[in-house]
């Protein structure tokens, strides 16, 4: 017959990077978003905590 055990291929398990790549696939925008905006966050911090130490060293 057609519908032996033999015939069927045994089904493979996904990896899990495979399973996170799938989670992930269309959730790409939001995290794009949000790595942006932390990205700006931590540059401004930066910036700021740059700003204050070169006025205090320069009072």
């Amino acid at each position: 017959m057609h519908d032996s055990p033999e015939n069927h291929p045994a089904r493979k398990d996904l990896t899990i990077l495979h399973r996170f790549v799938r989670w992930a696939r269309p959730r790409r925008r939001a995290a794009v978003g949000l790595l942006l905006r932390g990205a700006c966050y931590g540059l401004g911090a930066g910036a700021a905590g740059l700003a204050t130490f070169w006025v205090q060293s320069h009072l």
